[in-house]
């Protein structure tokens, strides 16, 4: 009787395991864990959102955030970037043209960690922040989060603060930052957008990073590498009506020696000036327009500032009468700006404490290769 009766018990149980996986298995859809609540967020903690798989240190993203990579990157103290997008099911990006901002659904989210190798004294691995905007349906909003030192966690914070970081570079030579985590209004200069609709002076924020231009490059996701543009459409991230940049009208990695020196000019340009020297950006009163469309052709040149005078650019020594004087990288207002860490002259205004000894040295070499004015 006791056997009957196990066996019995055992029976409906393999029917019950059968009869579930006959009916699921080809019915199953993975659902992605993130959770992004426009009624709630930004969240108090990073972890909250759901957008990474195991320990969230190891930045592995959960299924639907896709991770990307711009040819051209800013440059932010030597700290380095893993970058991801989400969107909502069923929503896609739009592309408008080749060197404008691909316009994200409302709901999606840009995610950026900032970490540093080899930081002192154990040669470790830490993330200083996550940077995340946020498009609502009123716009984009800012939402960053600073790690805790146990890299377990990281905290919503839009006051801002300094990190000391000590890390050993690729020469194996130790550096030192006062690593600035942004404040709101930090956040607002580098994004902001202009306008003035039916007479009313309107700032919009837009992210940077993401141009056409700047993603029309492979990325390796796994075991497969592909376009990245054309993995967003083959993840339904973006609309399937547009023709991928040619190789005019895309950037190129700035460190790449082998590319041309203007060209590697223009993409730094254009990656780490041309959010505030544009038409509607933060400096939209200087002369320069750096957009990587704007410096290319006739007047290419002009919109780099080759020859064109500084103006009324106070308290700087009176030799600096030219942003770019060719030839001359002493003479010229822009390379002075890059090469200083003078809080009142630096350039860019933020997101930099250190000189980018790479980034000065081809400025150098792209200034002492002109030879007179356009």
């Amino acid at each position: 009787m006791k056997n009957n009766y196990l066996i019995g018990l055992l029976t409906i149980l393999i029917i019950f395991i059968f009869a579930c996986s006959e009916s699921n298995d080809d019915d199953y859809t993975p659902v992605s864990p993130v959770t992004v609540d426009l009624t709630q967020v930004p969240y108090p903690k990073l972890s909250d959102y759901k957008f990474f798989e195991g320990e969230m240190k190891n930045q592995k993203p959960s299924l639907n955030v896709l991770p990307y990579e711009p040819l051209s990157s800013l440059f932010s103290d030597y700290a380095h970037k893993k970058r991801f997008v989400w969107m909502p099911p069923g929503t896609k990006a739009i592309y408008n043209s080749d060197n404008t901002t691909l316009e994200l659904p409302v709901g999606a989210v840009i995610i950026k960690t900032f970490y540093y190798d080899n930081v002192q004294p154990s040669n470790t691995t830490k993330i200083i922040e996550t940077r995340l905007m946020i498009r609502k349906s009123s716009g984009w909003i800012f939402a960053d989060y600073v790690w805790n030192d146990e890299q377990t966690e990281a905290y919503f914070d839009l006051n801002g603060r300094n990190i000391d970081i000590s890390w050993k570079d690729e020469n194996n030579v130790i550096r030192n930052v006062n690593y600035r985590v942004p404040n709101e209004v930090q956040c607002n200069v580098c994004h902001k957008y202009k306008e003035t609709i039916d007479g009313e002076y309107i700032e919009k924020h837009v992210p940077i990073g993401i141009k056409p231009q700047n993603l029309n490059s492979d990325y390796t996701y796994g075991t497969q590498t592909k376009n990245q543009l054309l993995k967003w459409v083959e993840q339904g991230y973006l609309e399937n009506n547009f023709n991928l940049p040619n190789e005019t009208n895309t950037v190129v990695d700035y460190n790449d020696a082998s590319k041309p020196l203007e060209k590697r000019v223009r993409s730094y340009l254009d990656i780490n000036c041309a959010h505030c020297h544009n038409t509607n950006g933060h400096c939209d009163y200087r002369p320069m327009r750096f957009p990587f469309g704007e410096t290319g052709g006739v007047n290419g040149h002009t919109n780099m500032g080759v020859c064109v005078p500084t103006e009324d650019m106070q308290d700087f020594p009176p030799t600096l009468n030219t942003i770019i004087k060719p030839g001359s990288s002493d003479k010229s207002m822009l390379f002075y700006r890059i090469n200083t860490t003078n809080e009142y002259f630096r350039m860019p205004l933020h997101g930099r404490s250190l000189i980018h000894d790479e980034g000065v040295a081809l400025m150098a070499q792209w200034i002492s290769s002109l030879t007179d004015c356009p």
